[in-house]
């Protein structure tokens, strides 16, 4: 990546008179531009996030449009990294082109600043049935679990709610006859 030494992450300062302007952005905000911007590339399965970040992935459901996406911001200038996973069957010369676009327009949209670097490691590809089976976190499995446990108490509740009733029935019914005899 390049090196860049003119840290705060600043641009546009300017000096008016009496007036110092100047405008910075976290890491943070670059990473979840080009996060969201890349939600809609065809054929990007996932920015990878890595071995912990993926691991924590798998156990609780995570909205984080930053995971994986690595920047470094100048003054005017922004290199990113990213390790994705491409769907099989995808161009992946065609998929990087559309990356790089989606990340300059959309940075340059609401940033100014330059994209002079993209470097993107594909680490895997995958189906999308496959993805989205490799999605399934242990939270979701305990959600379906528990759901279908409640089901099941509840069904097991309302059946004994009928014998319950049944047996009352019973007992008002040899109540009476004990009564009539």
């Amino acid at each position: 990546m390049t090196e860049f030494t003119n840290k705060p992450n600043t641009t546009n300062v300017e000096s008016t008179g009496a007036i110092t302007k100047e405008l910075t952005y976290e890491d943070k905000v670059l990473q979840k531009i080009i996060g969201i911007a890349l939600e809609d590339v065809s054929g990007l399965l996932t920015i990878d996030g890595g071995f912990f970040s993926n691991i924590a992935e798998k156990l609780v459901n995570t909205d984080s449009k930053t995971t994986g996406v690595n920047v470094e911001v100048g003054k005017k200038q922004v290199a990113v990294d990213l390790d994705i996973v491409v769907e099989y069957g995808k161009n992946i010369p065609d998929l990087f082109e559309k990356i790089i676009q989606a990340i300059q327009k959309n940075v340059d949209d609401m940033t100014g600043l330059k994209i002079v670097e993209v470097n993107v490691n594909v680490v895997d590809v995958k189906s999308k049935e496959q993805y989205e089976e490799d999605s399934v976190t242990v939270q979701d499995r305990v959600s379906d679990i528990t759901e279908k446990a409640g089901h099941s108490v509840s069904h097991q509740t309302e059946k004994v709610k009928k014998a319950t009733s049944r047996a009352t029935e019973n007992v008002k019914d040899k109540v009476e006859s004990n009564r009539v005899e």
